[in-house]
């Protein structure tokens, strides 16, 4: 199964941290966000992914050119220009590099990756938040709903949005009010081809119109997760990320 990643937003709320690099390139350790959330997918066998690059999209493009070159050892010979990359970390992902627009809403960015994906089921996270969950249990959740579109409700400590649910249906979203039940939307999607077509434009943040959309169709359920889950949207959100990197990170599986 497919994945798309949005990682071309700006991060205007870790500004000090993204004046010179995007968002999802912000590193917990010595790898940015990015690569550990492509790896917790890896580790569930889906490797296939879409990036849907904005911002500095160079500086992703730059770090899996040079992947091998950075994180293997090498051996140059020096007369001919030769490369051996003596393979210290494998990895096995392909990875699609799709530059959709500066100024592209999170929606727009998913319209535009409507080429790649085709009529399948895909999966969709953001570009800048780690968790525990079982890939694998989401999707055999969203196969035994039969709707359109499964998001991930997680519980943090720090809330900032909503979602009412009655029975698995998420009956209202809003993005950031007052909480009641302490449910927001942790992303880690899985989407039908069919909610391409709930997107009109650019302009249409993704968590906004096509979401709401869903829900008033009937078409939007939630897997609650109850593990460990946590964005980075400010720089307390990083430095927390990195402190629990040092002891036994509770993301890594």
């Amino acid at each position: 199964m497919k994945t798309i990643i949005l990682a071309g937003g700006y991060g205007i709320r870790l500004s000090e941290l993204t004046d010179s690099i995007p968002k999802p390139m912000i590193t917990i350790g010595n790898k940015p966000i990015l690569w550990h959330i492509m790896n917790t997918y890896s580790y569930y066998n889906h490797k296939d992914f879409y990036l849907a690059l904005g911002y500095k999209a160079e500086v992703i493009k730059e770090f899996f050119l040079n992947y091998r070159s950075l994180n293997n050892d090498l051996e140059i010979n020096m007369s001919n220009g030769s490369i051996n990359h003596i393979q210290n970390e494998k990895i096995d992902w392909n990875v699609t590099l799709v530059n959709t627009g500066q100024n592209t809403m999170t929606g727009g960015r998913v319209k535009r990756l409507s080429k790649f994906i085709g009529n399948e089921t895909f999966l969709l996270i953001y570009g800048d938040g780690v968790a525990n969950i079982d890939i694998n249990k989401l999707i055999e959740f969203h196969k035994s709903h039969k709707k359109m579109v499964t998001l991930t409700a997680v519980r943090p400590a720090a809330r900032f949005g909503e979602l009412e649910i009655q029975e698995n249906k998420i009956i209202n979203f809003q993005e950031k009010p007052q909480l009641s039940e302490g449910w927001i939307n942790g992303g880690y999607f899985v989407i039908d081809p069919e909610f391409f077509d709930l997107i009109e434009n650019d302009n249409e943040m993704l968590e906004r119109t096509p979401i709401q959309r869903a829900a008033k169709l009937g078409e939007l359920m939630a897997y609650k997760h109850e593990g460990f889950w946590q964005c980075m949207d400010t720089k307390r959100d990083h430095q927390l990320l990195e402190e629990l990197w040092k002891n036994n990170p509770p993301w890594v599986l």
